[in-house]
């Protein structure tokens, strides 16, 4: 019997059954081990069926364990040798083990470390998002005991909360279960207890939420070795009894509320079913067993990351609703998912939208929640202490109280722009998608997720009113001023609001390419199809004005009622394109990139000053399509891929028809690097700077994230889909051109996806969220990008590009 078999299960009644992991990386003979410099990390799911995540960081000592629930909650603790080094933490030899105890989940596994003295401590147990900022700030790194994950934002309420009267502090501390404000201090940090004789001592770390509802626990067991706290440092100070590697039971245990997982045959269609069946018959080779086995690691990992109420973005750090993700990945994998999984996306969506219409980007659970709340609480308490006794400050105290009882309420951001008008696009192909029942579709529509919210459709008109709204000033007036804006921030920058969301993505432009090039005209196109299919539904456009507020339908009315009239609005939007153009001779793109590339370290200008040189002499303009404007409605020239998601979302039709304009979109995503952004070895870089002014550079230096230095899988898998499904769209049935003319397009479109295919193969990192690349001895090196999340919803779309690449 395993160590913590003998030594902790003894001490508790409850259940217990072995599982093996679902998933475990690396991968011997999968995945690179070197790349992933001693990370290593298993994923289970506990008896309710959610996933829980540990994984271990050798290089930095650090163990943590994310419980992907309700709450999205984690805990954490380092793990250092006698001479205060990381220690080389592994998985110990016994089971892993899951069950319930009361009403609390419980996973239990073991961990072994070289033999000598340990220390642990840094222990964080709270949300995730926490955890992800403790490391951030490298709080991990420092001596146990100096350093604390900041929560200013409770600090301050209990400041605020010592400066009331004393009956209204204590009636207001009641609604917290505590009578005093000491023992809101002490529940920002965990408790440590040790039971039991030295040489079988059990360690407890136990953390309640900030309003006293949940708790979190860690109990830690040394069956080799004697263990004692050191209170001053808040850590454990381990011995070992002899020369063997310390072998540590570790048991979680949480009381916070599971998801609903999905079950498996809830997530992909028939027509991927079968095309993982035949990859399973034909798998007889070393080449189709490893494909095979990648597949379903896929597979496997898109259970991991759903359920009945959202899909999350990713694992460990993204454990949450993000509408973009969501939204993104459902329209890349609508070929081979099931109808049910679009209805699952959509009603997480619609819940979560504003009064105005807008998509939720990312949702605040547990303890980020309670940050949140604690804010807003801040906030109305400002306004009680500074009123005169009275009503008025009687109603704000009411208010306060409210927020305190609810300091767990989900908190959700709508500083995003681009989610707003992605909604519109899943949900039209939805709703004209005539393989699900007219029945279901209505059925879907008219339910609601709870009574309050009202029905489904109410909710979508509202985010089809704020598209129309939108668009209504650029169609009335197409100059730059009138496209959609990011928000301005106070230091006067413009904040990107779409997904190249990092400091430098948009080279601080006010208009993004992307959102009115591409996403804009998709949802006013999206939007035609909606009202067509909600007439076929039953829903004209008298019908509709019984579901939301006459006046902020208004616009979408005339639409319904005016179909021509969406056209020309669509057709406006559709020219916005011309303020994003870039047109640079041949001269001029190179004397640039030289300029660009004389900034780089001397190892790094070489290589790519040996690429430049190399190229062939070049007879056409370098054309492409930048990636913002600034306030004045000049265009910031960084080359990017965002053309590729235009290539995914129009019909193939309206691409072919405008064929010119698409092979020049093709050619700027396949124009090698340094003067585009494609690299043989590697895949397309999700940008490039080197035609862009020095402080857009320098940005991109400083902050990598939608850098030159990195490709994203995101961007590799809408390439692939796009290109994908316009060749598909070239053919008849019968495998013949529908129009011979149109060879040589169709040509241009295969060649773009077999460089981009042999590209991303040849990193061997295509299954990543992101890769990056090092020069060495005069050689690029494709490396994992270090903030790479172990699995990504949107790069499990890669799912999607198999099944296409199949079907070609």
């Amino acid at each position: 019997m395993s160590l913590f078999s003998t030594l902790v299960l003894a001490q508790v009644a409850v259940s217990m059954q072995a599982v093996s992991p679902v998933l475990a990386f690396p991968e011997p003979g999968v995945d690179d081990s070197a790349a992933y410099e001693g990370y290593r990390t298993r994923f289970v799911q506990d008896a309710a069926g959610n996933t829980v995540q540990i994984y271990i960081n050798q290089r930095e000592g650090r163990v943590v364990h994310l419980w992907a629930d309700a709450a999205n909650a984690s805990a954490g603790l380092t793990i250092r040798d006698g001479a205060g080094r990381p220690a080389r933490v592994d998985w110990g030899a016994g089971p892993t083990r899951i069950g319930t105890d009361g009403g609390t989940r419980v996973v239990e596994y073991e961990l072994t470390a070289p033999a000598g003295p340990l220390e642990l401590g840094a222990f964080v147990m709270a949300s995730m998002r926490l955890e992800r900022d403790f490391q951030y700030q490298r709080g991990h790194l420092a001596p146990f005991g100096t350093a604390h994950p900041g929560q200013p934002e409770l600090l301050e309420l209990i400041a605020r909360l010592d400066r009331l009267p004393a009956a209204e502090r204590q009636r207001q501390l009641a609604v917290l279960g505590t009578a005093n404000t000491a023992e809101l201090r002490a529940r920002l940090e965990p408790s440590l207890r040790q039971s039991g004789p030295a040489v079988r001592r059990v360690i407890r770390v136990e953390q309640p939420t900030f309003d006293g509802r949940n708790r979190l626990s860690l109990e830690l067991t040394f069956g080799n070795a004697d263990a004692a706290l050191d209170a001053d440092q808040r850590a454990i100070a381990v011995r070992p009894r002899g020369a063997e590697p310390i072998r540590i039971g570790v048991r979680i245990a949480t009381d916070n509320a599971p998801l609903d997982p999905l079950e498996p045959d809830e997530i992909f269609n028939p027509d991927f079913v079968r095309f993982h069946r035949r990859l399973e018959a034909a798998a007889t080779g070393a080449e189709g067993a490893a494909r095979l086995h990648r597949l379903e690691r896929q597979i496997r990992s898109i259970e991991l990351v759903g359920s009945e109420q959202k899909l999350m973005a990713g694992l460990p750090n993204y454990a949450t609703y993000f509408g973009r993700d969501m939204l993104m990945s459902a329209l890349m994998l609508e070929p081979i998912w099931t109808s049910d999984m679009i209805e699952h996306v959509l009603a997480s969506v619609l819940r979560k939208l504003n009064a105005a219409g807008e998509v939720s980007h990312e949702e605040a659970l547990g303890g980020q929640a309670i940050r949140e709340n604690a804010v807003v609480y801040n906030a109305i308490m400002d306004e009680a202490l500074s009123e005169p006794a009275g009503p008025r400050a009687d109603s704000l105290l009411d208010r306060a109280r409210t927020v305190l009882g609810g300091l767990q309420a989900v908190r959700e951001n709508y500083h995003m722009v681009d989610d707003d008008f992605q909604l519109a696009v899943l949900a039209g192909r939805y709703l004209a998608d005539t393989t699900v029942t007219a029945e279901r579709r209505r059925a879907f529509l008219l339910a609601g997720d709870d009574a309050a919210a009202g029905p489904r459709l109410e909710r979508l008109l509202r985010n089809l009113a704020f598209v129309a709204r939108a668009a209504a000033p650029y169609a009335r007036d197409p100059a730059h001023g009138n496209l959609i804006s990011f928000a301005e921030r106070p230091d006067g920058r413009w904040s990107p609001g779409s997904w190249r969301d990092s400091g430098a993505g948009y080279g601080n432009g006010r208009f993004a390419m992307d959102v009115n090039v591409i996403w804009v005209p998709q949802a006013l196109v999206s939007m035609g199809r909606i009202l067509a299919a909600l007439g076929t539904l039953g829903f004209g456009a008298d019908d509709l004005a019984a579901y939301a507020d006459r006046d902020e339908l208004d616009a979408l009315l005339e639409h319904a009622r005016d179909p021509a009239g969406l056209d020309a609005v669509t057709a406006a939007w559709r020219g916005a394109r011309r303020h994003f153009e870039v047109v640079l001779t041949p001269d001029e793109a190179r004397a640039r990139a030289r300029t660009a590339l004389a900034d780089m370290p001397e190892h790094e200008r070489d290589f790519w000053q040996a690429r430049l040189d190399a190229l062939p002499p070049a007879e056409a303009d370098v054309r492409f399509l930048a990636v913002a404007l600034d306030s004045a409605g000049r265009p910031i020239p960084v080359v990017n891929t965002d053309p590729a998601t235009h290539l995914f979302l129009e019909e193939p039709a309206v691409l072919a028809a405008r064929a010119a304009e698409t092979l020049r979109d093709v050619d700027a995503l396949m124009m090698p690097y340094p003067v585009g952004v494609f690299v043989p070895e590697l895949g397309p870089l999700v940008a490039n700077d080197v035609y862009a002014a020095p402080a857009v550079r320098t940005a991109f230096r400083e902050d990598l994230y939608h850098s030159p230095r990195v490709v994203w899988g995101r961007e590799v898998n809408l390439l692939m889909l796009g290109l994908a499904r316009n060749i598909a769209a070239a053919y008849d049935g019968a495998g013949r051109l529908r129009d011979p003319a149109a060879s040589a397009y169709v040509e241009r479109l295969r060649d773009a996806l077999a460089r981009t295919t042999a590209a991303v193969d040849a990193s061997g990192l295509k299954h990543n969220e992101l890769w990056s690349y090092r020069i060495e001895d005069g050689r690029l090196l494709p490396i994992r990008y270090g903030a790479s999340t172990d699995i990504q919803l949107w790069n499990l779309t890669d799912l999607a590009v198999q099944f296409a690449l199949d079907r070609l």
